[in-house]
This record gives structure tokens, sequence and C-alpha cells, in this order.
């Protein structure tokens, strides 16, 4: 299973999803550590960091603001929430690498951190009406 957030990296996400919906470009460190009344640059760096490693967004140090919150579609109050299209059956490894996108979807429908949607493949379920190409 993919790493969990912790509560304040959670936080941070939803931050910067809100910011970013709201004014069209991402927050700064400084806006970061300003909200969370974090006073090092480097601990919200390392935050960002943390988020990157766990798949949540990409980091680009060329840029200012070089954050990029994956699967995000820019609309208020939506959470991209990934997909696989193919796992192994047993315990499933949802790992950024495996994942196949992102649907965006109202944030309200999203309990946690922790959903996904897997993506159905075959005909076995047709009788509980999940059909081939549904998401689940």
């Amino acid at each position: 299973m993919a790493e969990q957030l912790t509560k304040l990296e959670s936080s941070v996400y939803h931050y910067l999803l809100d910011f970013t919906a709201e004014n069209t470009y991402q927050p700064s460190i400084r806006d970061i550590g300003k909200q969370f009344k974090i006073k090092s640059t480097k601990t919200v760096s390392d935050l960002l960091q943390s988020l990157a490693k766990k798949g949540y967004i990409e980091r680009d140090p060329a840029r200012s603001r070089g954050v990029n919150l994956l699967g995000f579609g820019a609309a208020l109050r939506t959470q991209p929430v990934p997909f696989y299209g193919k796992i192994h059956a047993g315990e499933p490894a949802l790992l950024p690498e495996h994942r196949s996108g992102f649907i965006t979807i109202d944030r309200r429908f999203v309990p946690s951190d922790e959903v996904f949607f897997l993506k159905v493949k075959g005909d076995s379920m047709v009788g509980r009406c999940i059909n081939d190409g549904d998401y689940v």
C-alpha cells in the first residue's frame, strides 16, 4: 500500500489544492510556512519533498513555486484520486509508479487521502452490474 500522509502532510496537501484552485498559481514556500506557522523554509521544503516522494506532487527546483499537483484539474474543491489499471491479486502494491492516472472528483466524496480507484477488466462481476472498464 502507498505510504500514508501524516496529519501535517495532509493539511499542506489540501492547502496546496485550495490555494491553487483559488489563485491559479501555487503558494510560495514562505506562504506555506506562514499558513502553518512554520518559521523554517527548510522544514517546508522537506514537507514538500515528502509529498513528492509519496507521489502527491512533483517538484521542479528550476522554477519559483515549482510544485506540480499530480492530477489536479484546477477545479474548486476537487481532489485528484489515483487509479490503477492493472494490479496483481493478493496484497496490492499501490505505488506511484504503478498508477495509471487520476480521476478528479468533488472532495466531499473523498473520505481520506488513502482512497483510490481500480479499473475493472473482464466480466466476472457483470451479475453485480460491474462491467469491463468500470472504476471501483
